[in-house]
């Protein structure tokens, strides 16, 4: 019988292409086992994974907690656990509740609709490139109040940065993405330093400019730059898988023209197949997992991907159920370290679905998508389709 490790590859090709029966056999199997290449102990359940994620006291994300270091840049809203954590996230989740998600959503599915005249009718295109990527980087440069940055430019930094998620696995990632989040640190640094328009920034700046006596202006300004890349990449991604499942499953889409069903439907979609696959936490102490026992210092890894198929969570758990409520899948994290944009992510979905609905050509897929080799992240490097008279 294979190793656990040498079974849950996340860079092979059979995973990248379906992680979800070897997740399965792995739930049955072994649900909290030891992996080698991550060098951390892995849950597939679900019940082990909103554990681990509540119990900050138990379970570090701040890696200094634990005798680690964390450089400067790194240092944000999404590093810090409770209560340090809790000034910096309740500005940027004040400021996003003041802005117009209607108005933002009606935008996206306005420049969603324009794309799809363009791309009508001119053969094959790949989604992620046209679609996901533009649409990504609209809707949260307006929640940020922001000028988008041009598409491939920002394209290959978030990739970058992206990739050096993995670097436990891949060392030779690490400098590359440091020198991304640099250089998106300088562009976030040039956002604060202009006169920002009506966004989420800037009612960020009034309400902790550097000399005031708000929290560290360095978590501030790097929370920034987190939730503009972490927006970004989970959307595409999420906007990849998202159109993948719907042609995968016909008669969704249309279904989805109700809007309840939207709404719920939305939700199921992430949850089928996320676009984030897992976190990293660290054992503070000694604990207990299942009839595992987890030693200080060890780090645990919840696989999201497995938690969303758990059947001891969710009925037909395979199934893409579009009704499904409660479904409180871990698709954007879960608690006080979930993504700061997760309504930003659900209305530019939403704008992404009903854009396709309303246009009166139909999308087909157009070829087999090409997965993005990556394990932290899971998304399409490209996904052709074509609009369909």
């Amino acid at each position: 019988m294979p190793s656990v490790t040498d079974l849950y590859d996340p860079l092979t090709e059979e995973i990248l292409h379906d992680p979800y029966p070897v997740l399965a056999q792995l739930r049955e199997r072994e649900p909290v086992f030891w992996h080698e290449g991550m060098g951390s102990w892995a849950l597939t359940r679900y019940a082990d994974s909103v554990r681990v994620l509540r119990e900050h006291e138990t379970f570090a994300r701040d890696p200094r907690r634990t005798g680690g270091t964390v450089p400067e840049p790194s240092l944000s809203v999404q590093t810090l656990d409770p209560p340090q954590q809790n000034a910096v996230r309740s500005l940027f989740m004040t400021a996003l509740r003041a802005q117009d998600l209607t108005a933002i959503e009606d935008r996206a599915r306005l420049l969603v609709g324009e794309r799809l005249d363009q791309l009508a009718g001119a053969g094959p295109f790949d989604v992620v490139a046209e679609i996901a990527v533009p649409l990504s980087v609209a809707v949260v440069a307006n929640v940020l109040g922001v000028e988008p940055p041009p598409y491939g430019e920002f394209a290959a930094v978030s990739d970058a940065i992206m990739r050096s998620m993995d670097g436990g696995l891949n060392p030779a990632l690490v400098e590359p993405g440091r020198i991304a989040r640099q250089q998106l640190s300088d562009l976030v640094d040039s956002w604060f330093a202009a006169s920002a328009r009506p966004g989420l920034l800037a009612r960020v700046w009034q309400a902790a400019a550097p000399d005031s006596d708000a929290p560290t202006w360095l978590y501030v300004k790097n929370t920034a730059r987190v939730m503009f890349q972490g927006g970004y990449s989970t959307m595409v991604a999420a906007a990849g898988n998202a159109v993948h499942t719907l042609l995968a499953h016909p008669g969704a889409l249309d279904r989805m023209r109700d809007g309840a069903l939207l709404a719920t439907g939305v939700d199921e979609l992430v949850r089928f197949d996320g676009p984030v696959q897992g976190t990293t936490r660290t054992a503070v102490r000694s604990c207990r997992i299942g009839r595992v026992d987890i030693a200080p210092g060890q780090k645990v890894v919840p696989l999201f991907a497995a938690a969303n198929r758990d059947p001891a969570a969710f009925t037909r758990a395979d199934e893409l159920v579009l009704d499904r409520t409660p479904n409180r899948h871990l698709g954007y994290g879960w608690g006080s370290h979930s993504c700061v944009g997760t309504t930003v992510a659900q209305a530019g979905l939403r704008a992404l679905v009903a854009a396709l609905n309303e246009h009166p050509a139909r999308l087909a897929s157009a070829g087999d998508g090409v997965r993005r080799r990556t394990a932290t992240m899971r998304a399409f490097d490209t996904l052709p389709a074509a609009l369909l008279p």
